[in-house]
């Protein structure tokens, strides 16, 4: 028996070594691949940077360590790499052109397409070129790939122009399946987040700013491909008219739209052609990601700190709406802008927003922050594809507000929304109430009814004071009267270039006009800029810091598609902060 058991613990002794041994070999190959992947890039003569438009595109790219690693993640874009990038590129002598292959990519906003585009256009100031090809190109894609000197595509492919619409999902129905009614007190004509949980429609107001907005986003993207491709405005709406996406490849060519009909062998044999080189030699290619680790200019003068805020606004983490989505969290936020504060190395700050708002109380606490930091250092704003409600509370304090053309923004109001249960409760699942109580109201908030009408009064009244004071603070920010404020107000959504004509913004223009006028402010002519918060480092994500990506998430998101996020609205509705500052929870604009 003592053999026995010797041999037993001898084994189990052994396999646990092992696991050791393996965990350990796991570790150092995980160790040199993230330090392979850091390592500086060299550039060879007569580069070409290629830009693989396909996956998602976001304000920032977050590493997923665990996804990559399990072969679950998908190809995620930072707008802010690609901006580097494409600046990288121009500045690098040894990169002659830029290839764009376009795929399945999926922008956050037409705000930030028409960032990377203007500086595509600014790459092409350099004397390089910008070549483009695609088996399909969807509208978006085309729009980026316009300003290319040469637009190719596959001989059977498609391009897809067909305009812009915006569709927003109504739950209203869907709930009372269920027995469950929203309870809302709001200010704004114009506020209409709460319409997709009370009607089943989009109101007048809301109707006459939504095509406002995509009018105005398809009039720049119209002007933009207009003055690349030499086709007039009216032509190209015509053929958006005409869904030219269900036409023969030659009509596109004939209609200018694309430059040739080419296959992917001829594409390479052109791009060799155009760098010089043999047919039996290798393109020396650069990827966005290579991009990141080729030295650029080296760092000079003082330091303008550029701090992104993205997501939903957030009163701590626990509270996002999607918990696997990058959220704007009070807390942090603020013990952020505190320490750039605090440091004398940062001379000023931009704030890049890219927001449709969230929780009233976060946004006021992120406000609060701003007028501490502006105190000390200019503060400029920067808004990407949505600086709108909570969004543009946390803009307002700036001492300089910059937006795109087609950044959504204002909606200033504010609203409250409080889910009635009873009718699942009661109706639905056959539970009963009875209550005791002391005072006339003790039963506020109880689960067995719906607000009475003095209930609701306190509460539209709690609504009103929290309404005034969002008026107020852009009132003082932006050094208008309240009555000018309230008359653009309402919750009214403005699109950037128009908010420019009403006061809500200072200028036009992208990160890099925002940086240049908060050096301006500082009065630094030398500078380079630093971009906080850092990005979680591999080692907090693998040892559980932050929660990797879920698969059956991912599946989901896949399955449902546009209608995913409705859906994750409904499951976490109770997660959220009850007061409410921000734009209609999800606008699909194709």
């Amino acid at each position: 028996m003592k053999e026995f058991i010797k041999y037993v613990f001898a084994t189990v002794l052994g396999i646990f070594l092992f696991l050791g041994v393996l965990m350990l070999f796991g570790m150092m190959s995980l160790i040199g691949m993230v330090a392979s992947g850091e390592q500086t890039k060299s550039v060879k003569d007569n580069s070409v940077m290629v830009m693989n438009l396909s996956g998602t595109l976001q304000e920032r790219a977050e590493i997923d360590l665990m996804g990559t690693l399990s072969g679950q993640t998908k190809e995620q874009y930072g707008l802010d790499d690609i901006l580097k990038a494409i600046q990288k590129a121009k500045e690098n002598d040894k990169i002659k052109g830029i290839y764009i292959e376009a795929g399945l990519f999926a922008p956050d906003s037409y705000a930030s397409l028409q960032a990377i585009r203007k500086a595509l256009v600014d790459f092409k100031k350099s004397g390089k070129w910008i070549v483009s090809y695609a088996d399909t190109y969807s509208q978006g894609t085309y729009y980026l790939a316009s300003v290319a000197d040469k637009v190719w595509l596959n001989p059977q492919g498609m391009l897809d122009w067909h305009g812009l619409a915006a569709q927003k999902v109504y739950l209203k129905d869907l709930m009372e399946k269920f027995g469950v009614k929203m309870q809302v007190a709001k200010v704004g004509a114009y506020k209409s987040a709460v319409e997709q949980f009370t009607t089943d429609k989009m109101s007048d107001a809301d109707r006459e700013q939504t095509q406002a907005y995509i009018d105005g986003i398809w009039e720049n993207v119209t002007r933009d491909v207009s003055d690349s491709r030499k086709i007039s405005v009216e032509k190209l709406n015509e053929l958006a008219d005409n869904l030219v996406m269900f036409a023969d490849p030659q009509e596109l060519a004939k209609n200018r739209l694309i430059d040739g009909l080419l296959y992917t062998d001829q594409v390479k044999a052109a791009v060799k052609k155009m760098l010089n080189i043999d047919a039996d030699e290798t393109i020396n290619q650069l990827s966005i990601g290579d991009m990141a680790n080729v030295k650029g200019k080296k760092k000079k003068g003082d330091a303008i700190a550029v701090y992104y805020a993205y997501g939903n606004i957030v009163d701590g983490a626990a509270g996002g709406l999607l918990n696997r989505e990058h959220v704007i969290d009070a807390q942090e936020v603020c013990r952020d802008l505190e320490e750039l504060m605090e440091d004398d190395d940062i001379k000023a700050v931009v704030l890049r927003v890219n927001s449709g708002g969230g929780s009233a109380y976060a946004s006021e606490q992120i406000w609060h922050q701003m007028m501490e930091l502006k105190k000390k250092k200019p503060v400029v704003v920067s808004m990407g594809g949505m600086a709108a409600s909570g969004g543009y509370y946390i803009s307002a304090p700036a001492n300089w507000i910059v937006a795109e053309p087609t950044t959504l923004t204002g909606s200033i109001g504010i609203f409250g929304m409080f889910p009635d249960m009873s009718g699942l409760l009661t109706q639905k699942l056959g539970v009963k109430f009875d209550e005791a109580k002391t005072n006339k109201n003790s039963a506020f908030g109880t689960q067995a009814r719906p607000f009475n009408e003095e209930e609701m009064s306190f509460l539209e009244a709690y609504i009103d004071r929290g309404y005034n004071l969002f008026r107020k603070r852009v009132a003082d920010g932006r050094r208008l009267t309240t009555d000018q404020v309230e008359a653009i107000a309402q919750g009214h959504v403005w699109l950037g270039q128009d908010a420019l004509k009403v006061k809500l913004v200072d200028q036009l223009g992208g990160l890099d006009e925002a940086v240049a006028k908060a050096a301006a402010l500082a009065k630094v002519e030398e500078y380079h800029t630093a971009s906080y918060p850092a990005p979680a480092d591999w080692t907090e994500q693998l040892f559980n810091e932050i929660q990797p990506k879920n698969y059956l998430d991912e599946q989901l998101r896949l399955t449902l598609g546009d209608y995913y996020e409705p859906f994750m609205l409904i499951k976490n509705i109770n997660q959220q902060s009850a007061i409410q500052a921000r734009v209609p929870y999800y606008i699909i604009i194709k």
